[in-house]
C-alpha cells in the first residue's frame, strides 16, 4: 500500500489510484528545476513497479508561449518557435542524462491552444468568467471553495501573493485566463463571446494545465505535483477553473520543498545559481547529481553541497564496484518509497546491501530509484595510480604503531593521502588505498 501526503488535506494517507507541471522553455535548466524530474521519475517507476506499466499515465507539459520566451525573443532576434525547440530539447538532454525516463505524453502549449480556447468559452457561458479590455478573466467570487487547497484567506491571498493589479478587474484576486496580443506577440484567434471573437490573443498561464489534463486525463485523474511555490496562485487557480468546467481534476497534490546551495536559497541575481549543464560541463556525472536529490525527502528543502556531491560519488563507486544483475527489489526498499517517497530510509538500506555485500539485490532496489542503471554506467572508471609505496609504508608504520601505541605517525599519513583524494581503508586484512576522481599526487 502506497502512502503519499496529500497537500489538499495535509495528512499523509493510503493511495487509492483511479481505474487506470512542467518547465517554461526559454533557457537552460537550472538545478531547482532537475528537482521535481527527480521526485516524479521516482514515484513513477514505484507506481509501474506495484500496478504495472501499463497502468501509468505520466505526462509533463511544456510552457512554450510565455512573457519570459517573448522577451528572450525579442532580445536575442531569433524566433519564438526556434527558441522553444532548442531549449525544449535541452531540457530534455539534460534530464535524461540524470537518469529521468521519457514521461507518457509530453504535450506543448501551444498546440493545446484550441483546447484552451474551449475551456474559456465554456467559463465565460456558466458565468465564471468575464470580458474586459479585450482580457478575459475568471471570476474569483463565482468559485465558493477559492482559497481550499491553499487554505488561505482572500485578505491573505491579496496581501501576499503576485496578483497583477488592473483597473479591468472586478476583483483583484480575479486571474487573467486570456490577453491581448500586439503584432510583435504571438497570437492566436480569441474566445467566442455573445456571438463575437474577443480578439486576437494569446492564453494567461493557468489555464494550460485544466485544458492538457481534461484532454490527456480525463475530468479527474489521480496526482498533480510541483513546487511549494505554485500551491498559490498556480494550483488554487487551475483547481477553481476546472471545478468550475465541471471537472473534479487532481485527487492528490504532492508538493516539494525549494533548492539551497551550501546553504544558501538558489538566486541567479547574486550568483548563487548553477545549471544542470555546467554541472555535468564539470565532469559531475548525472547519477551523482541524482544520487544528492535523492538523499533528502521532498517535502524538505534540498541543499546542494560538495561535500554531498563528493560523498555521492565515493557511494556509487563503491555500489557500481559490487552490483550484479539478477535480483530482485528489497521489500524494505519498496516499503521505504511507498511510505510518502522516503528515499532517504531507502537509500540507507541500499547502503546496508551494500555491506552485506548483496550485489544482486542492491543493483535491483536501487533500480527503482534510477541509479545504478546501465545508462548512466561508464563515469565511475578512475585512472590507476600505483599507491604500492604508499601501502606498504602505512603498513609498516600502523604494525609499529600496534607495539608501540603511538598512531601519530600512521594519523599523519592518513591525513596527508585524504587531502589528496585517496580514501584509506584499514582492516585486519591490511590496507587498501583507493584513489579517487579528485586525486592530486602533488599532495603526496
Amino acid at each position: 500500500m502506497i502512502h503519499l501526503t496529500n497537500s489538499k488535506t495535509r495528512k499523509k494517507a493510503p493511495f487509492a489510484p483511479l481505474d487506470v507541471c512542467g518547465p517554461t522553455v526559454y533557457d537552460r535548466a537550472h538545478i531547482g528545476n532537475a528537482r521535481p524530474v527527480i521526485v516524479f521519475d521516482v514515484l513513477f517507476r514505484l507506481l509501474r513497479h506495484v500496478y504495472g506499466a501499463d497502468a501509468v499515465t505520466y505526462a509533463r507539459n511544456f510552457t512554450d508561449v510565455d512573457d519570459k520566451i517573448n522577451a528572450r525573443a525579442a532580445e536575442t532576434g531569433r524566433s519564438i518557435q526556434e527558441i522553444t525547440t532548442e531549449t525544449t530539447q535541452w531540457f530534455l538532454d539534460d534530464m535524461g542524462a540524470l537518469g529521468n525516463l521519457e514521461p507518457t505524453h509530453m504535450p506543448r502549449a501551444t498546440a493545446y491552444i484550441a483546447h484552451m480556447v474551449a475551456l474559456i468559452e465554456d467559463l465565460l457561458a456558466k458565468g465564471h468568467a468575464y470580458v474586459a479590455e479585450g482580457h478575459v478573466l475568471f471570476a474569483v467570487e463565482s468559485y465558493e471553495e477559492y482559497g481550499a487547497l491553499s487554505r488561505r484567506s482572500i485578505k491573505d491571498m491579496i496581501a501576499g501573493a503576485r496578483v497583477e493589479v488592473a483597473p479591468y478587474k472586478r476583483n483583484p484576486m480575479d486571474f487573467v485566463l486570456w490577453k491581448p496580443s500586439t503584432p510583435d506577440l504571438p497570437g492566436w484567434d480569441g474566445p467566442v463571446w455573445e456571438g463575437e471573437s474577443v480578439g486576437r490573443g494569446r492564453p494567461g498561464w493557468h489555464i494550460e494545465c485544466s485544458a492538457m489534463a481534461a484532454d490527456l486525463l480525463g475530468p479527474v485523474f489521480d496526482i498533480h505535483g510541483g513546487g511549494n511555490d505554485l500551491l498559490f496562485p498556480h494550483h488554487e487557480n487551475e483547481v477553481a477553473q476546472s471545478r468550475c468546467a465541471g471537472h473534479d481534476f487532481a485527487q492528490v497534490w504532492m508538493h516539494y520543498e525549494m533548492r539551497q546551495i551550501e546553504g544558501k536559497m538558489m538566486s541567479k541575481s547574486v550568483g548563487i545559481f548553477f545549471t544542470v549543464r555546467e554541472l555535468l560541463d564539470q565532469g559531475v556525472a548525472g547519477e551523482v547529481i541524482r544520487m544528492v536529490f535523492l538523499s533528502t525527502h521532498y517535502s524538505k528543502p534540498m541543499d546542494w553541497t560538495e561535500a554531498k556531491r563528493k560523498d555521492a560519488e565515493a557511494t556509487l563507486r563503491r555500489w557500481r564496484a559490487l552490483a550484479t544483475p539478477g535480483g530482485s527489489p528489497s521489500q524494505v526498499v519498496i516499503d521505504a518509497l511507498s511510505d510518502d517517497l522516503n528515499t532517504h530510509a531507502a537509500l540507507t538500506e541500499l547502503h546496508r546491501l551494500a555491506g552485506a555485500g548483496d550485489g544482486a539485490t542492491l543493483q535491483a532496489s536501487a533500480a527503482l530509484l534510477g541509479l545504478l542503471t546501465p545508462d548512466l554506467a561508464g563515469w565511475e572508471a578512475v585512472e590507476e595510480v600505483d599507491l604500492s609505496d604508499w601501502v606498504h609504508a602505512l603498513g609498516a608504520a600502523r604494525a609499529k604503531a600496534m607495539e608501540t601505541k603511538d598512531f601519530a605517525e600512521v594519523d599523519a599519513m592518513k591525513a596527508r593521502l585524504t587531502a589528496a583524494g585517496v580514501e584509506v581503508r584499514m582492516s585486519k586484512a591490511g590496507v587498501d588505498l583507493i584513489a579517487g576522481p579528485d586525486f592530486d599526487a602533488a599532495k603526496l
